[in-house]
């Protein structure tokens, strides 16, 4: 069974940089897993932020040069470094894992994965 535990949620100031770091344990073989990060906000579903499936990087536009993800499969780490922070990222973010994807998935939607952190808080004060 494929666990994640994040951890490096806090609360920042706008303009400020913050990493997030999931620990990933269980898996058969890193390499056969995509891993992602998702946020949610009271009241909304859960929004996809940023995917690595294979050596393909995808992030949601409102993140794009401001965000990136990374995989340590040496460290079983997934982290999302995150810049210039706005208060509109306050969310709750969490991690997730699956097997990698087909073109055929959408990525982007949160049923398209099948294992999930707990989630870490940030919240960005303006």
């Amino acid at each position: 069974q494929v666990q994640l535990v994040e951890s490096g949620g806090a609360l920042v100031q706008t303009g400020d940089s913050l990493r997030l770091s999931c620990v990933v344990s269980g898996r058969t073989g890193a390499y056969y897993y995509a891993v992602g990060w998702f946020r949610q906000t009271p009241g909304k579903e859960r929004e996809f932020v940023a995917a690595l499936n294979w050596n393909d990087r995808f992030y949601v536009d409102s993140v794009k040069g401001r965000f990136t993800i990374s995989e340590d499969n040496d460290k079983n780490t997934i982290d999302l470094q995150m810049n210039s922070l706005k208060p509109e990222d306050t969310a709750l973010y969490y991690c997730a894992a699956t097997p990698l994807f087909s073109g055929s998935v959408d990525f982007r939607k949160a049923t398209s994965w099948t294992y999930w952190g707990q989630g870490t808080q940030v919240t960005v004060s303006s």
